[in-house]
């Protein structure tokens, strides 16, 4: 039986293939309401201010299939310490308890990091050509941001998890 104490994280981007904190058990999760879209600008990770990448982000409306971790609860202080210190560097991203709906069916509240509308580095929405020209140039503290979409999209292709504007994306990148 889950302690309640134990902690639910819903990676949708990096956090799917570079979780980078221990878990007792993961799967895919459905998260209903919001989106999985390219809409942040980096300036840190994958990006600088000068030259921002782009890297996804929550958005209002839709669905959003990724993955759900599991974190002990002797570990849940330290894992939100270690996502907040990677996840809100700039605090483009608003932390949030969301419900989600586990692959086998069990429904539970999950950390989520959405997108600030409000925050000067939200994009929005933009255009195919600009989403290109901003993922082509970026490179920051984490890597090339041509990196971050394909590992991303190789990661959503294993789960079979289609996003048609990474595919694009990936079209268009190469290998």
């Amino acid at each position: 039986m889950l302690a309640a104490e134990d902690l639910w994280i819903f990676g949708y981007g990096s956090l799917m293939w570079r979780p980078d904190f221990a878990f007792i058990e993961s799967q895919v999760a459905l998260l209903r309401g919001y989106h999985r879209a390219l809409c942040v600008y980096s300036h840190v990770h994958r990006g600088t201010r000068d030259r921002p990448g782009l890297v996804l982000g929550l958005k209002r409306g839709g669905s959003c299939k990724g993955i759900a971790f599991r974190v002990a609860a002797e570990a849940a202080d330290e894992t939100l310490a270690y996502l907040r210190s990677r996840e809100q560097v700039t605090d483009v991203y608003l932390e949030c308890t969301l419900a989600a709906t586990l692959a086998d069916r069990r429904s539970i509240k999950a950390v989520c990091y959405i997108a600030d509308p409000r925050h000067e580095q939200y994009a929005g929405a933009l255009e195919r050509a600009e989403l290109m020209r901003l993922v082509s140039q970026g490179v920051g503290v984490s890597g090339a941001n041509p990196d971050y979409v394909r590992n991303t999209q190789a990661h959503l292709r294993e789960l079979g998890i289609r996003d048609a504007t990474l595919e694009w994306l990936m079209d268009r990148l190469g290998a």
